[in-house]
């Protein structure tokens, strides 16, 4: 892994492009160069070498700075009679042949900026493994491997490339252009025995672990789960110096889980083991230094990002350039509780690699970088994951156990059953760092893990906008990302005039601008015809004008387990390269009810549309007595408890995000049937909480 910048028409582009080597120095120890390609643009390279020491920036018949790991770039040379040293230089080659137009060809991850005849092309791979970030404005075009480098260089308005597109800037007319590329598929399933399955699965994970293996020793991130424990197996049946590196908390009751798992396989299956143990005052130290690093105060993030750090201390120490980890395995092989809850298991792993890069893969990528190691991550191989993705979910989950395909690959390597078998445990319980935040937040007098790391990181990680509804779904998923410390910067409300809108909600929805003055944010509202499928063009006209208006990085969505809405909102998202974040996803309904309610959320239901449901339900509280009588009714008529199937709708009068409470003075109820009606709210106005 390397660092690349560049600085394009911005005033002392050179300068800058200096001040971001310095400051990528920790990317590429190897080496580092820049180069005036014009009287305007600038670019630079920290080089990171494992194959061959070739500097850059290279120079052909275009200029290119890249981040790469070409897994078949041999097999491309030969095909295409390249003169090549290394990946990077027939990368070049292969880009001066064929600009981008024939980019998936190449097997591998990458992150690169290629210059040719004028115009800037900007990539990565489809996963987005390797990192980069970019801004545009009318004063020019910069990208780079790091955020805070952009940061640091007085750059506004800078956003992570999506990993499914490609950037396209024009020196000459400073015009950006913008191309989506396909992402992989869950259909058609494949019609194979589970044999068949099993066998073409482990050719496919075995040559993607081969293809990765440096010439050198090298480092696995290790817990003594079932995917850790695979490729330690491979590393070790092929004869590979590697070891194995494991860290956790010290000294805070009963040992770790992920320490006397490790400990146990390595000792049944021969591997050599390094553990690093830290006490809670030594977690301080590292929260200072890496929260500002991953630039992200998220909880889940630096719980798994401890003790990834401090493996990688002692891989960098033991003179490693390599490290393995097992990422991607729960995504393509289903490993998750979503996955268990899901009607379609493999639109949930799709789904999952979506967000990947922006969930784990940046974060894992600058620490490793952080200790000059270069991170490699075989279950997220191109091809595994295309045919993975195809795999009937009923070979990936039977009986409640999880990635069972990839379980029963494992025994058929001699892997012990009671280690394939190992129930997952996420890394920041299994190291018990989970616990050390909470210890920590506790002393220093935080409510919560997201405020105490808050101080360690004050920016907010992203900008936000909120898919408004009106509603106690949004408004809960709002407010627990603004826990997370995500910065909720404005509404999107689509007003649909079909009542039996499939997106949509209506009732209630007279009070979205009095519910948007309470929480002091601005609003956007777009009318739609409501009719399917086509109001999905509405709504992405609606999130494009958010994005260009309020410069938002993602959007926040209430689903819960609504399939149908979330999957066009991720497509959507995805299209126009922003994130996506849905908290509440399958939360039991029951439960997210009682957490409206325990957060103090002060919310009536303004339509029913579902059996059971009368007259006397319009305008009733959500409280613990309504909770119950919808329970019954869920016992009774199988009728959605949080009413996300349409059974009925509300609207939020107070919560934590409002700054001023909602008080109805007039409302209406309209009957259109027994069961059917809705509460029309005359009148209302914001009075001091």
């Amino acid at each position: 892994m390397c660092g690349i910048i560049g600085i394009c028409h911005y005033p002392e582009a050179e300068k800058q492009v200096k001040i971001a080597l310095t400051l990528l120095q920790n990317r590429g120890k190897d080496g580092s160069k820049f180069l005036s390609i014009d009287s305007h643009t600038v670019v630079g390279h920290t080089l990171h070498a494992i194959i061959n020491t070739v500097s850059q920036p290279l120079r052909g018949k275009g200029v290119l700075v890249a981040n790469c790991e070409i897994y078949n770039w041999k097999e491309l040379k030969a095909k295409y009679h390249f003169k090549a040293q290394n990946d990077a230089e027939l990368l070049l080659q292969f880009l001066d042949k064929f600009d981008i137009t024939k980019i998936e060809e190449l097997d591998g991850v990458y992150a690169f900026a290629y210059w040719h005849d004028g115009k800037i092309y900007l990539a990565r791979d489809l996963l987005g493994e390797k990192p980069l970030w970019f801004t545009y404005t009318t004063n020019g075009f910069a990208f780079v491997s790091e955020k805070k480098v952009l940061e640091k260089l007085g750059h506004l308005d800078i956003e992570e490339l999506n990993p499914r597109h490609i950037l396209i800037y024009n020196t000459k007319t400073k015009k950006l252009q913008d191309r989506e590329r396909e992402f992989f598929t869950y259909v058609p399933e494949h019609q194979l025995s589970q044999e068949q399955l099993q066998k073409q699965t482990e050719k496919l994970l075995d040559e993607a672990i081969a293809k990765r293996i440096p010439s050198q020793k090298f480092g696995l991130l290790f817990s003594g789960g079932i995917d850790s424990t695979y490729l330690a197996q491979y590393f070790k049946d092929k004869g590979y110096d590697f070891t194995c590196y494991t860290a956790v908390l010290e000294g805070e009751g009963k040992e770790a889980s992920d320490f006397l798992s490790a400990k146990n396989v390595a000792k049944k299956l021969g591997l050599k083991l390094k553990i690093k143990k830290i006490f809670l005052s030594q977690v301080l130290l590292y929260l200072e230094k890496i929260v500002p690093l991953i630039e992200d105060s998220n909880v889940v993030k630096i719980g798994v990002a401890l003790p990834f750090y401090l493996a990688c201390e002692m891989a960098k120490e033991d003179g490693c350039k390599v490290i393995f980890s097992g990422l991607g395995s729960e995504e393509i092989f289903a490993g998750y509780e979503r996955h268990k809850n899901s009607n379609n298991i493999n639109q949930e792993c799709l789904s999952g690699l979506r967000k990947i890069y922006e969930r784990d893969l940046y974060r894992d990528d600058v620490i490793t970088m952080d200790n000059s190691l270069e991170l490699r991550l075989p279950f997220l191989d191109k091809k595994l994951i295309e045919f993975a993705l195809k795999i009937p979910g009923k070979y990936k989950i039977v009986d409640n156990v999880t990635k069972l395909i990839l379980r029963k690959i494992a025994l058929e390597k001699g892997i012990p059953e009671e280690f394939a078998f190992r129930k997952k445990v996420a890394a920041q319980y299994g190291s018990k760092f989970d616990y050390a935040l909470g210890k920590l937040a506790k002393k220093n007098g935080f409510s919560t893990k997201s405020s105490y790391l808050k101080l360690f990181y004050p920016s907010h990680n992203l900008k936000l906008g909120l898919l408004f509804s009106s509603g106690k779904d949004s408004l809960s998923a709002a407010s627990i990302m603004k826990k997370q410390n995500y910065e909720l910067t404005c509404l999107i409300h689509l007003q649909a005039k079909n009542k039996v809108s499939y997106m949509f909600q209506t009732a209630g929805t007279e009070l979205i601008e009095l519910q948007a003055e309470a929480m002091g944010l601005p609003i956007l509202i777009k009318q739609t015809a409501g009719k399917k499928e086509e109001e999905l063009k509405d709504l992405e006209k609606a999130i494009k004008i958010a994005k260009e208006k309020y410069k938002i990085d993602g959007i926040i969505t209430g689903a819960l387990f609504s399939t149908y809405q979330r999957d066009r909102i991720e497509k959507i998202c995805d299209k126009l390269g922003l994130k996506i974040f849905s908290p509440l996803w399958h939360k039991p309904q029951e439960q997210h009810l009682r957490e409206v309610v325990a957060k103090g959320f002060e919310v009536i239901i303004t339509a029913v549309a579902a059996e059971g449901l009368d007259e006397k339900w319009l305008g009733r509280q959500i409280d613990e007595k309504i909770i119950q009588d919808l329970q019954k009714l869920y016992n009774k008529n199988a009728l959605n408890v949080a009413g996300e199937g349409g059974e009925y709708e509300t609207v939020v009068l107070n919560c934590s995000l409002f700054k001023k409470r909602i008080k109805i003075i007039k409302t209406e109820k309209i009957m259109e049937g027994k069961c059917s009606g809705t509460l029309l709210i005359k009148e209302a106005i914001l009075e001091e909480k």
